[in-house]
């Protein structure tokens, strides 16, 4: 949470100060709050949110599933008829498919509250004025868009991150190198992903 708000509220000021002077060129910093209202839900918020957990999530479930194998935990639950795979696999799947929508939004919303700052600071926009121009172009297919991608971003995360330490080997050495490639891989899967959800919701806004 702390990483989040604080990752969120100066991203927020930042792309503000940095698409202002591109918006006043061409007269149109009105629009300002309605650029960020878009840019921030339909892609910074849920793409921030899913790296900075890929980084501390991902690399924990890893390292953790990785240190259970090599001191031989998974295989003592087997030889007990417990399935580690139910146990240890879809619990934390599960948690980080129900967790990053919630933290991704949290992050849309102290974003945006980050750029009323900016906004307020340079021209007196009202609380109220800056959230509905904010919130006037966002429809339902761009919420809906934002919910899916970070529930495909948490299973990624969640399957990746367990995969890589289900899977650890060479012992404590192993454990590093799960943890490490957990975070990699789901990156990279979540840039993909990123791109593919994108592509398909043009596709069905055209239609």
């Amino acid at each position: 949470m702390p990483l989040i708000t604080l990752t969120g509220f100066i991203i927020g000021i930042v792309f503000t100060k940095q698409s202002r002077p591109a918006l006043e060129e061409f007269g149109a910093a009105s629009w300002l709050p309605s650029l960020m209202g878009i840019a921030i839900l339909k892609a910074l918020g849920p793409l921030v949110t899913a790296l900075i957990c890929a980084g501390k999530v991902g690399s924990g479930i890893g390292a953790e599933l990785g240190s259970m194998r090599v001191t031989e935990q998974i295989d003592a639950m087997e030889v007990s008829a417990i399935n580690p795979f139910k146990y240890l696999v879809v619990t934390r799947v599960t948690a980080a498919m129900i967790t990053i929508p919630i933290l991704s939004f949290y992050c849309i919303l102290v974003g945006l509250l980050g750029s009323f700052v900016n906004v307020h600071a340079e021209e007196d926009t009202s609380f109220l004025a800056f959230f509905k121009n904010a919130f006037s172009t966002i429809q339902f297919l761009d919420l809906s868009t934002s919910v899916i991608k970070t529930i495909v971003y948490g299973f990624t995360i969640g399957i990746v991150g367990s995969y890589k330490g289900f899977y650890a080997t060479q012992g404590t050495r192993g454990v590093g190198k799960a943890a490490n490639q957990a975070v990699v891989m789901a990156m990279f899967l979540i840039f993909i992903e990123e791109v593919i959800i994108v592509q398909i919701s043009n596709w069905i806004r055209y239609f």
